[in-house]
């Protein structure tokens, strides 16, 4: 397969390619706007780190006149993470290219597009549901998923807020720019609420919800479907479940179950600032697609007759403060 970027394609088709790939690319990014975020410039070490000061001890005791207290040396921590590559490809070959009715190098790019996105996008989610930090939903007070039985209720999102304030968590002020380039822009404050989709109607059940239309001058964000309390609801259909882990299914409860015998498990992110990081996937160096068009000769393909859609990028994900995050374990409604 040749590996030659872009080749075949002229500089406005290759300028099309990648404004085609991150158009379908960044609609699928949630978790991504909400991280703390660090460009990664080419030809650098793998190893990444999110680097931050140790907080000061409180200073309680009382001045002595004439005596200055003793000075503290400032320090620092680090959260490593360390860039891994992604990426896939699909071939294409002139026969398809030159006979097919669909547009097909414009479909895979568009595929590839949603791919890239959507992968890293699941990557990162996996990283937010590894969080040692739980809350069981559970009429039993257990404290593992084969325990859960209750959907998510305001009291459960209450004691899950007050740790977070507990641990002086501050609440969402910035997100991630809607546009290609690195930077970011003000949102209202809150705390930040991260769900599958199946979720949607049990969160909008909570006592105290607000739907995103009655917010008045609030702007809502991407994928919003409202608050309640201090707390925003962000729902996507990428953020996957656990599928038959919970509480055996019982007739009369109506939770979503995949084999009929054990309840579904959902994630319930509720995350304050800085709670998580990623390698951005911004900036030009961000994302690169590979495009080779059909009928582009080559040593390894002397009639031309394969081309390729691809890309590659390098990403790591980290939770950066566990104290900083809760993941509420919950099932969630059948809606029979």
């Amino acid at each position: 397969m040749s590996q030659t970027t872009f080749a075949g394609l002229s500089q406005r088709t290759t300028a099309w390619a990648i404004a085609e790939a991150l158009d379908h690319k960044r609609p699928i990014e949630v978790l991504a706007d909400y991280g703390l975020t660090r460009p990664v410039p080419r030809n650098k070490a793998a190893l990444v780190k999110f680097r931050r000061p140790v907080i000061l001890a409180l200073a309680k005791t009382p001045l002595t006149e004439g005596t200055p207290p003793a000075s503290k040396a400032m320090s620092y921590e680090d959260v490593p993470a360390t860039l891994r590559q992604y990426g896939d490809v699909v071939e294409i070959t002139d026969v398809v290219q030159d006979l097919a009715e669909d547009p097909v190098l414009k479909d895979a790019m568009e595929l590839v597009g949603e791919q890239s996105g959507e992968t890293v996008e699941s990557l990162l989610w996996g990283v937010l549901k590894g969080s040692t930090n739980k809350r069981y939903a559970s009429s039993a007070n257990g404290s593992n998923d084969a325990s859960v039985n209750e959907r998510l209720t305001t009291n459960l999102q209450r004691k899950i807020v007050r740790s977070l304030k507990d641990e002086r968590g501050k609440k969402m002020t910035k997100k991630v720019s809607s546009s290609v380039q690195y930077g970011t822009e003000a949102m209202d404050a809150a705390f930040l609420a991260f769900a599958h989709t199946n979720c949607e109607s049990d969160i909008r059940d909570m006592t105290g919800f607000v739907a995103c239309e009655k917010y008045g001058s609030m702007v809502a964000l991407p994928y919003e479907i409202g608050k309640v309390e201090d707390v925003r609801y962000i729902c996507s259909p990428v953020l996957d479940s656990d599928a038959n882990i919970g509480s055996t299914v019982a007739s009369a409860a109506g939770f979503l179950s995949t084999d009929g015998t054990n309840n579904d498990v959902y994630s319930i992110a509720f995350v304050a600032k800085d709670a998580y990081g990623h390698i951005s996937l911004k900036g030009s160096s961000a994302m690169k697609l590979y495009v080779t068009s059909p009928e582009q000769a080559s040593k390894s393909d002397p009639l031309g007759q394969k081309g390729t859609v691809g890309w590659k990028t390098y990403w790591d994900g980290v939770i950066l403060n566990q104290a900083w995050m809760s993941v509420a374990r919950v099932v969630v409604s059948d809606l029979l």
